[in-house]
């Protein structure tokens, strides 16, 4: 009986210790969960974030790219323009035959 009793006890210290144990994972777990949700939540704030930050850059370089174009669209007239009028006033001063009036 004597050695059945010091089993007995040897189970139950055992047991003790696998139960605080087990108390011990279940409070890691709960920790590393709260911890994963935080993350996650951060996570979720920054490629969200990132997300926008494409979407503000890719609009401003089509912008930007619109502005390019048209400034160039603008630099072709202008020198057209002062083509043309290089053109009109040569004519002009042969008819008038460089006469200043």
């Amino acid at each position: 009986i004597e050695e059945l009793c010091q089993k007995r006890e040897e189970l139950c210290r055992q047991i003790q210790q696998e139960e605080e144990e087990k108390q011990r994972l279940q409070s890691e777990v709960r920790q590393l969960t709260e911890r994963l949700a935080r993350v996650n939540e951060n996570l979720a704030r920054k490629i969200a974030s990132r997300n926008e930050f494409d979407r503000t850059i890719a609009e401003t370089e089509a912008a930007y790219l619109k502005i390019l174009e048209s400034s160039q669209t603008l630099l072709s007239v202008l020198k057209r323009e002062a083509g043309n009028l290089t053109k009109a006033t040569a004519s002009e001063q042969k008819s008038s035959g460089g006469k200043e009036s």
